[in-house]
């Protein structure tokens, strides 16, 4: 009971922390949602199948190799860009929740989407011309991380509701 309890609440702080990372990006977001994860499963709070986690830990990795190879900010000096994709990015996930699972999972793509877009329009992110290869490697360099952790945390609030 005590172990589930523990388990339980560090699962909680690691959705909470990495909804933070999305936001302001101290580290790769992906992770403590994975980490969030594997504890909310093993508390027995949410199911998961074997798959699920094969899928999303391999999604983990991916992140975490994107980061290291990304340069740090932008062409700016900023980080303003994720402020802008991690609230489209939840916004979207939060909008999909209240479908099923997998129309969740695109909200969140389309979210992310959406907030990129919504910054390339702002004085600071206007060198992110949108039908441009800038904007796709912008997309694949901070948007896929953020697009894992919320669709990972997501899927742990779902766990919950069901």
């Amino acid at each position: 009971m005590i172990l589930t309890t523990i388990l339980l609440i560090a699962g909680v702080i690691c959705a909470v922390g990495a909804l933070v990372c999305v936001l302001r990006p101290w580290c790769s977001a992906a992770l403590p949602a994975y980490a969030a994860l594997c504890l909310l499963h093993w508390s027995t709070s949410i199911y998961l199948p074997v798959k699920t986690f094969v899928f999303w830990g391999v999604a983990t990795v991916i992140c975490l190799g994107l980061r290291r190879m990304s340069p740090k900010g932008e062409p700016d000096g900023r980080n303003t860009g994720n402020v802008y994709v991690g609230l489209g990015a939840i916004a979207g996930g939060l909008l999909g929740i209240l479908v099923s699972a997998r129309i969740m999972v695109l909200g969140v793509v389309a979210g992310a989407l959406m907030g990129q877009l919504a910054f390339s329009k702002t004085p600071h992110g206007k060198w992110l011309k949108f039908p441009s290869s800038t904007f796709i490697h912008y997309f694949c360099a901070k948007s896929l991380p953020a697009i894992v952790a919320a669709a990972m945390v997501g899927i742990a609030v779902e766990g919950f509701i069901l």
